[in-house]
């Protein structure tokens, strides 16, 4: 996946806004909460950073061409880059975004959810039970 793809699948998740900014770093948010970033890679290649359950943080850290995302990791947040995704399925990375997006939509108030449009199958899917 490159930076124009990855901007195109982030642009596709509900509630989204996009800004450039920490060195020039695709940064995509939910409301206001950062869920993705593409950048901070080394040489060429592109870097996608994410944030993950802490079962996905342990799993991918000891995977090739996963590390814990600069600066995020290094604060104590599970938060994962794809450094070298040559060997990576596309689809691989977009359940690792569409998961961070959904982490990130549950951390805002049920009000902000409501407003926003999200998480709203999760109250129906409540109500059944």
């Amino acid at each position: 996946m490159d930076y124009e793809q990855f901007n195109q699948f982030c642009r596709s998740l509900p509630a989204t806004s996009y800004v450039m900014q920490w060195g020039g770093s695709h940064v995509w948010k939910v409301a206001d909460k950062v869920f993705a970033i593409g950048g901070w890679g080394k040489a060429a290649q592109p870097a996608f950073s994410f944030k993950t359950s802490e079962q996905n943080f342990h799993f991918l850290n000891l995977k090739s061409g996963y590390q814990p995302a600069p600066y995020l990791a290094a604060r104590g947040m599970k938060w994962i880059q794809l450094y070298d995704g040559q060997d990576i399925a596309d689809e691989e990375l977009i359940y690792y975004l569409t998961e961070s997006h959904r982490i990130v939509s549950l951390g805002l108030s049920k009000k902000k959810q409501l407003e926003l449009g999200l998480n709203q199958h999760l109250d129906k899917d409540l109500d059944k039970g």
